[in-house]
């Protein structure tokens, strides 16, 4: 059976444009945001073949990919502080928000990695919070 990180990688490698080269932007992002972040790969079914997901003490993110976007949803991103102003879809939400992507936009690294800091945080901290 084939890794979540070998799908992600084929997942770049088929794409092949800027949203190939955009969500590996992404992915490096998140890894050196946080290096214990774990791949995988979730909601297959016959319509969709997959979607990447980072996850640490919970999901962290996904990093979906459209004809026009990259979107990178954060599982509880209504939650998270975004002074940088990264959350640019899903804001009508109550608990996801989402960073979408365009060809030719500049990826706020370090905004973007305070960001994938706090939801790693917000997971634990929520993992960690005794259950009623």
């Amino acid at each position: 059976m084939e890794s979540a990180s070998a799908k992600i990688d084929k997942k770049i490698k088929e794409l092949g444009d800027w949203r190939g080269k955009t969500l590996a932007k992404v992915r490096a992002t998140i890894h050196a945001a946080d290096p214990e972040i774990v791949e995988e790969w979730k909601w297959v079914k016959a319509t969709n073949p997959g979607t990447p997901v980072w996850s640490h003490g919970g999901i962290v993110c996904t990093g979906e990919t459209y004809k026009n976007v990259v979107k990178m949803t954060f599982a509880k991103g209504a939650a998270l502080k975004d002074p940088a102003g990264l959350f640019n879809s899903s804001l009508e939400g109550n608990v996801r928000r989402a960073i979408d992507i365009h060809e030719g936009d500049k990826i706020d690294e370090p905004a973007l990695n305070d960001l994938i800091r706090a939801a790693v945080a917000l997971n634990l901290r929520d993992k960690n919070r005794p259950k009623k």
